[in-house]
């Protein structure tokens, strides 16, 4: 691919990529995503747009085969048919998305990862897991007395690196991870993963699943009657997972997020209201990962107003100076991250109740 820098749009509106799953295992936060995504817009454009420009968002499938997915990034960003490029969606993506906008466009992510992403122009909302795993796991071993862990995963980049992260973190800890199995994306054979558990000495499961796999997962691991003396930590899961594995699949199941719907503070539950009232009942379950996407616009509608331009060289010059009150509360860039609150919450039924906030 040739690098191509496109230069500031002189079109009456500011047109952003939203890239978010609309199939495959992902595809179940693909609803609340573009939901959140929509509402962020409609409350940008309310305010006067991103330099006064009213925002346009064009959906990209990141469900789609990667080197489709690629090729459209790559195509709407040559041929400037957009700003910039935002979105929740799996690190699988991102890995070939980042080539296609690498000095040419902002990029924000905004769902956590594995860490480590450095490519030139990405901002990332999402939480490390040094923002996010590692202290729910002392958590975890503070509340409940869980040591001894097992690790099941979805077999690509966020699932594997993740693991191997958190085995170098419970060696400078009395923290152990026991086992751990990875699962193609889209398998429903959880046999040998569901033998690991039973075998191990594990007294948690951490699982690194995915959407529609995760739900059928923990289906599953009830079903086995594995919940009776294990909990789970799972670190990408929404109330709309909840749904899809059932009441029965909920019991000791926890996840760590920087937002949660349940969370008491004036501005998250001013962004359910909202939120409830602009969908009404039959709305996509409102979650952390569909809300990311309503951060992340945000966070790109900061920079371009605090550089004054959409150019990423500007932004660049720019963004440690921004910060910006949403639903997660206040906000800041620090390098290419934000810091934020993060909480850890546990399932109730079908939704999350939030026992605290956790410190890095």
């Amino acid at each position: 691919m040739a690098s191509v820098v496109v230069p500031e749009s002189r079109r009456d509106t500011v047109d952003i990529a939203l890239v978010v799953p609309l199939g495959g295992p992902a595809g179940l936060f693909g609803p609340s995503a573009e939901a959140c995504a929509d509402l962020a817009v409609e409350d940008i454009n309310a305010a006067g747009g991103i330099l006064e420009r009213p925002v346009r968002l064009h959906v990209v499938d990141a469900g789609a085969p990667l080197p489709r997915l690629a090729a459209r990034i790559d195509e709407m960003v040559g041929r400037g048919v957009v700003d910039g490029v935002v979105g929740w969606h799996l690190s699988n993506a991102r890995k070939v998305i980042t080539p296609r906008t690498a000095g040419r466009v902002p990029y924000v992510y905004t769902t956590f990862y594995e860490g480590g992403e450095d490519s030139d122009g990405v901002y990332m909302v999402g939480e490390t897991p040094e923002q996010q795993l590692f202290p729910a796991l002392r958590w975890m071993r503070a509340e409940f007395g869980i040591r001894r862990w097992c690790v099941i995963g979805n077999d690509y980049v966020w699932p594997r690196e993740t693991a191997g992260a958190t085995v170098e973190y419970a060696r400078t800890t009395d923290i152990d991870v026991v086992g751990a199995a990875f699962v193609p994306l889209g398998s429903r054979d959880f046999r040998a993963a569901l033998e690991l558990i039973r075998t191990s000495t594990a007294q948690g499961v951490l699982l690194f699943m995915v959407g529609a796999d995760c739900a059928a997962f923990n289906a599953a691991f009830a079903a086995a009657g594995l919940d009776e003396r294990r909990v789970r930590l799972s670190m990408m899961i929404g109330e709309d997972v909840l749904l899809a594995g059932g009441v029965d699949s909920a019991r000791g199941l926890f996840t760590a997020s920087g937002y949660f719907e349940s969370v008491v503070s004036p501005a998250s539950m001013a962004f359910g209201g909202r939120y409830a009232a602009r969908y009404g009942r039959s709305a996509p379950a409102l979650n952390n990962i569909g809300e990311s996407c309503y951060e992340g616009l945000l966070l790109f509608a900061s920079m371009a107003q605090r550089a004054r331009s959409l150019e990423l060289r500007a932004i660049e010059r720019t963004a440690s100076q921004v910060s910006y009150h949403g639903p997660r509360g206040e906000v800041s860039v620090r390098g290419a991250h934000t810091t934020q609150p993060v909480y850890v919450a546990g399932a109730d039924l079908l939704q999350f109740e939030v026992h605290a906030q956790l410190t890095g």
